[in-house]
């Protein structure tokens, strides 16, 4: 079996690049470049009127429902025709979430031959005392022999907004919370579910918290969901944790945080189990509606 550095070396149905390929393989190698190439061509919709002055219409928000690589490309291109290296004024960059910023260099990464692969869980550095559901990169640095975070989204109007006091480059775990940690953590008592969620829509709890081990452990077997995509064993309040899902979610969790050695057993349960396995359809809670989705 190909080890995990091997796999995630390669793409998946939402990283395939198709007829933008060459493009992205012409890219610069170095992170920070890159970083600053996908902040050119992305705009954070939900911060876009607080930070950049930006007013989205509905039909531009709207783009924040793309799912793979090769759309959200061919749609930045549709915005702005100029080659993806450069940088695009704010108001003809791609409306997106975290996700759309994790999953645009991950697939440049893998393009480059580099392991990689966006991670879910709750970013610490948004809303005082609070973890606020998020994405980020994480990569294999074979000098270093480490999986290293990278906050793809964390541009020098963010940074200085939020008080970033960290290199997005290299993420401090303690910052970004990979979403099988939050779980344990609350699982243990030692943080509360209530902390977990999106503050400024009232969403929390440890169901919060769940759905994103699931979303982490689907990202981890080259399935990179939306945020609010939702399937199988998710649930939309804390009354549905059964015991018996919420040993699942241990076990899950568990093998999320294991590292590499643990590989052939998060591949196994993923495909396994048809709970956790993203199916053919799921169910886009924002806009309340089953959509169908490429799982190959």
């Amino acid at each position: 079996m190909e080890t995990s550095q091997e796999y995630y070396k390669h793409e998946g149905p939402m990283t395939a690049l198709g007829a933008h390929t060459d493009e992205i393989r012409a890219l610069p190698t170095d992170l920070a470049s890159l970083c600053e190439i996908v902040q050119g061509a992305l705009i954070h919709r939900d911060i876009a009127p607080w930070l950049y002055g930006i007013t989205l219409t509905e039909e531009q928000r709207d783009d924040g429902h793309i799912r793979p690589i090769a759309q959200m490309l061919t749609r930045i291109h549709e915005l702005d025709s100029r080659p993806i290296a450069n940088a695009r004024d704010v108001s003809h960059r791609l409306p997106s979430v975290c996700r759309h910023f994790s999953l645009m260099l991950c697939s440049i990464l893998r393009a480059q031959g580099i392991p990689a692969r966006p991670r879910c869980g709750f970013g610490a550095y948004f809303t005082p005392g609070k973890f606020e559901d998020h994405w980020v990169c994480e990569y294999w640095n074979a000098g270093q022999q480490r999986w290293i975070l990278v906050d793809a989204q964390l541009d020098a109007i963010q940074r200085k907004a939020l008080h970033v006091d960290f290199d997005p480059l290299d993420t401090p775990r303690n910052k970004f919370i990979i979403a099988g940690d939050a779980w344990q953590m609350c699982r243990s008592g030692l943080a509360d579910p209530a902390s977990f969620g999106l503050t400024h829509v009232h969403l929390q709890g440890l169901w919060f918290v769940a759905g994103n081990v699931l979303r982490d452990l689907a990202s981890l077997n080259r399935m990179e969901m939306l945020p609010w995509d939702v399937w199988g064993a998710m649930d939309m309040n804390d009354e549905l944790l059964t015991e018996e899902k919420k040993a699942l979610l241990d076990r899950v969790a568990t093998l999320t945080l294991a590292g590499d050695d643990a590989f052939a057993d998060l591949r196994a349960i993923y495909q396994s189990d048809d709970r956790l396995r993203v199916p053919p359809v799921v169910f886009n809670a924002l806009r309340n509606a089953p959509e169908k989705v490429a799982v190959s």
